[in-house]
């Protein structure tokens, strides 16, 4: 009985055996690796909450974006000032992703002929900074003669070739400085020759610019004191022995051309017109 009772005692503790063993051998977790498994489960869960806060919420409906890029581009098209992120809030759907809309609005625009830009914390449309030129506009500035101006070239016009002493003397008082200078540079006087007095002086004459902008075949079409009268540009009682010249572009008497001195240096007629004002000047 002592045998059999031992071996049976044997086969016990090799079945308890088996049964500690037989968890791991199957794949079950041991009590311990469950405790941690739970503790690491909520770990995880957190991090994707935290990764699903951090991700731009685009509208689901990738057509409903599109309709609102659609919306914003009509808006800022046709405001008449630029518009802030508010402004166009309060135009478009409730809940709308301004910012993802302005944002990707801006991208493609980015490459065409007007851009979207933001001025002042402002959002509009304005053309792109290569393509300025094309918006440049060249222009011929309207300058208006003074009343001054006007009579020294009415004087020219009707007793050329005439000296500036000349048109002092007519006028009644001095040219001013620059006067005859901005006739000139108008392109309706120039220099017409020297006289044959002592100084040689210079003489002034009308261009043929002159009688384009004013609609003349010549200076002989300029209207005479009949014509001046009846236009009402004259006094009908004029002092006696009032008379208006024929003018003619052919030259007076004693009116001597540049080439009648021989060779001249180029611009020494400017240069004379020049130095004589400023010796009045001074």
């Amino acid at each position: 009985m002592t045998d059999e009772t031992t071996l049976s005692e044997a086969e016990s503790d090799i079945e308890m055996a088996a049964d500690e063993q037989e968890p791991e051998q199957n794949g079950e977790e041991t009590p311990e690796g469950d405790i941690a498994g739970e503790e690491d489960a909520p770990e995880a869960g957190d991090a994707e909450e935290e990764a699903a806060e951090n991700v731009v919420k685009f509208p689901v409906n990738a057509t409903e974006h599109a309709q609102l890029m659609r919306m914003a581009e009509a808006l800022l098209f046709a405001a008449a000032e630029p518009l802030d992120i508010d402004s166009l809030a309060a135009r478009l759907p409730e809940g709308a992703d301004v910012g993802a809309v302005i944002e990707d609005l801006q991208k493609t625009y980015e490459s065409r002929g007007v851009n979207l830009v933001r001025i002042a914390n402002k959002w509009m449309f304005r053309t792109a900074d290569d393509l300025s030129f094309l918006m440049e506009r060249e222009a011929v500035e309207q300058k208006r003669l003074s009343r001054a101006a006007m009579e020294t070239l009415a004087i020219i016009a009707y007793h050329q070739p005439v000296t500036r002493a000349e048109i002092e003397e007519i006028r009644g008082v001095s040219v001013s400085k620059g006067t005859l200078d901005v006739l000139m540079e108008t392109g309706w006087v120039r220099l017409r020759g020297r006289k044959r007095t002592p100084g040689r002086p210079v003489t002034y004459g009308t261009t043929e610019d002159f009688l384009i902008h004013f609609g003349l075949e010549n200076v002989g079409d300029l209207p005479g004191l009949d014509e001046l009268k009846a236009a009402g540009l004259l006094d009908g009682r004029l002092p006696p022995g009032f008379d208006i010249p024929t003018p003619s572009d052919t030259g007076g008497e004693g009116d001597g051309e540049f080439d009648d001195e021989g060779a001249e240096e180029y611009g020494a007629a400017l240069d004379d017109h020049l130095a004589q004002e400023k010796g009045d000047e001074d």
